[in-house]
């Protein structure tokens, strides 16, 4: 998995950029999944070949479209840690908050992070998106905010958005079949005080699958009334 990974970061233009031990420990971060995956439904990629392009790369590639170093995060839905903790891996200098609604995947995510040294610049918080973005030391708070989630663009930015400090960005990890989604929630992200600064294309190395990031920027602090509640969201997307 470790060469995998080395080949990759070097194929995206990364290696000049990121610790040199960075490799050894997404490798590392990569088989604590496979095993706790054996107990635990964290990915439905379970050969660690896949993990190494599919998850590490795939997350890697965001740094070539922005800043990370001395920056703070918020990964929304985290999940297995994608991709705030391969972000945290890649650029210590990142603080990380990992948020998520099943606190066992977090008290994992902690541990993991424990053991590759990067308690002290990743945390977690447990609970829903749109009840955390109402909390004042939460709302319009982060430099940066990501998402790797197959939810509709409409609904990712009323969950993301007002968590982003005025200047800073919402990352939307997508397909590139995303256009008419994009396209759809051009009236939530002006309404949420976001502007789409670029939409970039990017292919996985040694794979033929190309992904898609969405960059927002927040332009203005998001209104009083959002996020909604869920089932709001979920059944009125703005």
């Amino acid at each position: 998995m470790e060469q995998i990974i080395s080949a990759g970061l070097a194929e995206l233009g990364l290696m000049g950029r990121i610790p040199a031990d960075a490799p050894t420990r997404l490798a590392r971060y990569g088989q604590l999944l496979l095993e706790k995956n054996q107990v635990m439904n964290l990915t439905a990629i379970r050969d660690p070949e896949g993990v190494a392009r599919l998850h590490m790369l795939d997350c890697a590639a965001l740094l070539k479209f922005c800043d990370f170093e001395h920056k703070t995060l918020l990964d929304v839905g985290t999940g297995a840690g994608f991709p705030g903790m391969v972000l945290n891996l890649l650029t210590p200098s990142l603080k990380v908050t990992l948020l998520d609604s099943l606190n066992k995947r977090l008290d994992w995510l902690s541990a993991v992070s424990e053991e590759l040294d990067g308690a002290q610049t990743v945390s977690t918080a447990h609970g829903r998106a749109e009840e955390w973005a109402l909390k004042k030391s939460y709302r319009d708070s982060f430099d940066l905010v990501t998402a790797r989630a197959v939810a509709d663009l409409r609904i990712l930015c009323e969950l993301c958005l007002p968590f982003v400090k005025a200047g800073g960005q919402f990352l939307a990890m997508k397909s590139t079949g995303s256009g008419q989604e994009l396209t759809a929630a051009a009236h939530a992200i002006k309404l949420l005080g976001g502007r789409v600064s670029a939409v970039e294309d990017y292919t996985i190395p040694d794979t033929e699958i190309t992904h898609r990031v969405i960059l927002i920027e927040k332009i203005a602090p998001t209104l009083k009334g959002y996020p909604r509640r869920w089932v709001k969201i979920q059944k009125e997307p703005l």
